[in-house]
């Protein structure tokens, strides 16, 4: 039922959003060419179950968990992942168009041979499975089997399905969608996001927790370049309240909130605040965004096409969310509740439930990022979509059950004052920050013909 009307909901959203968008020439439904005896049956995306993508999520949630590396990268494969696969199957959909032209700098996408069918989910496996070993070259060679082994087993899967050559045919034309994705995602700037870098010292400013910056600070992830021009705009907050040690002035109450809000041992809060640590151990926060949509798809079951939106979607509100993000931490470079808490409050003893993170606190990326994967997921899904997080079923922490996808995102956000490493200030920024860079992709990404 929720897939039924959120299908519906997303086709008159992206209708609505875009200027001059008519009636789609092809409607959903029809191919553009018919079938024949020479090339096959020419089958819609939409025919598949999502199996493959939930497959493929679910070995992306494994390599972020297990391989090293700042928090904040992992958005790195969800958005290229995401990506990937809507292109390597959009042809399948026709009553939506490619979104490479309309995005930073990516071109020269492979296109499929007019009247010839192609199996999808071959596609999707084969566009998948370049990606993610492209993307996680540094993972463990148990992880980079097993990213072979899920490949081929699918591989023998789809054979069995269809004939040879249009299995062949589907293959080559997903893993050549990676290729090209592969080789505009190595302009993006990722090598210089650990540059050297100084960080501002006095009062009010952020206190590194060592010198040379750990790996995990990425000062210059916010030079990244943006997967959608100008999903920035009028996406950068004011400044944070003025630093001030007066017990009276906004900034001490301000910190002074997250001194009382620590939580009690076994309280709500204190549940709260470790369901969404993500890390150490966990999935990385992306990891714990793919994690959510991957069981919607499981619990909806829709097919390949609203997956391939829900991926590509998420992955590029949450990834050019963390870019606005981390241009705002690093342009006010604000001090850390613990260093306030223990130097100015006095509690010298003080420690925050969750370890800090080793960059700047404003603005809570947290909340920005969990707030751009909740409209996302609202658009695809529909808005007041019930949904019980199982995320770490594995770790034996209850299920979290959340009335709609921005509710959930709230709590993430929020969670992150009784963890003591965030003002409620920045995560109510951050909450704005998020939904206003989703806001901007809306109107600039066209999925629909």
């Amino acid at each position: 039922m929720h897939v039924v009307a959120s299908t519906v909901a997303l086709a008159a959203f992206l209708y609505s959003c875009q200027k001059q968008i008519g009636t789609p020439a092809i409607q959903r439904g029809e191919f553009a060419a018919a079938a024949n005896k020479t090339h096959g049956h020419l089958k819609q995306t939409k025919e598949y179950s999502s199996d493959v993508a939930i497959k493929w999520m679910n070995m992306q949630i494994r390599l972020m968990s297990t391989t090293a590396g700042p928090n904040n990268t992992f958005s790195r494969p969800y958005v290229y992942g995401g990506i990937a696969l809507y292109e390597a199957v959009v042809p399948g959909m026709p009553a939506y168009q490619s979104i490479a032209s309309q995005l930073n700098g990516l071109s020269g996408l492979p296109q499929t041979l007019p009247g010839y069918a192609y199996h999808w989910p071959a596609s999707a496996n084969a566009a998948l499975a370049y990606i993610n070993k492209k993307i996680f070259t540094t993972t463990s060679s148990e992880n980079q089997a097993s990213i072979d082994s899920l490949e081929n087993a699918l591989t023998i899967e789809y054979k069995s399905q269809e004939d040879v050559a249009t299995i062949n045919r589907s293959i080559e034309f997903g893993k050549t969608v990676a290729q090209k994705i592969i080789e505009w995602a190595a302009t993006d700037g990722y090598p210089n996001i650990n540059a050297p870098y100084t960080p501002v010292s006095g009062a009010g400013y952020w206190v590194p927790p060592s010198i040379p910056l750990p790996v995990n600070s990425t000062p210059y992830w916010g030079n990244m370049r943006r997967v959608v021009a100008g999903s920035g705009d009028n996406a950068q907050p004011g400044p944070p309240p003025s630093y001030s040690e007066d017990p009276s002035s906004d900034f001490y109450k301000m910190v002074k909130q997250v001194y009382d809000a620590s939580p009690s041992t076994g309280s709500a809060n204190e549940a709260m605040a470790l369901y969404w640590r993500d890390v150490t151990p966990g999935t990385t926060t992306p990891g714990h965004h793919v994690s959510i949509i991957k069981q919607v798809l499981e619990n909806d079951k829709p097919g390949l096409d609203v997956a391939a939106l829900a991926y590509a979607m998420g992955g590029i509100m949450v990834y050019d969310a963390s870019i606005s993000t981390w241009q705002t931490k690093y342009n006010y470079s604000l001090v850390r509740p613990i260093t306030y808490i223990r130097n100015v409050l006095g509690h010298t003893t003080w420690s925050p439930l969750l370890s800090t993170p080793a960059h700047p606190e404003y603005t809570s990326a947290h909340a920005s990022l969990s707030s751009a994967n909740a409209e996302a997921l609202t658009i695809v899904f529909g808005d007041n979509h019930p949904f019980t997080d199982h995320t770490f079923d594995y770790l034996g922490l209850p299920s979290r059950s959340y009335a709609s996808f921005r509710e959930l995102g709230e709590e993430a956000g929020n969670s992150r004052l009784y963890a003591g490493i965030h003002y409620q200030n920045s995560i109510n920024v951050g909450f704005w920050q998020g939904r206003k860079v989703a806001s901007n992709i809306q109107s600039k990404i066209r999925f629909l013909k």
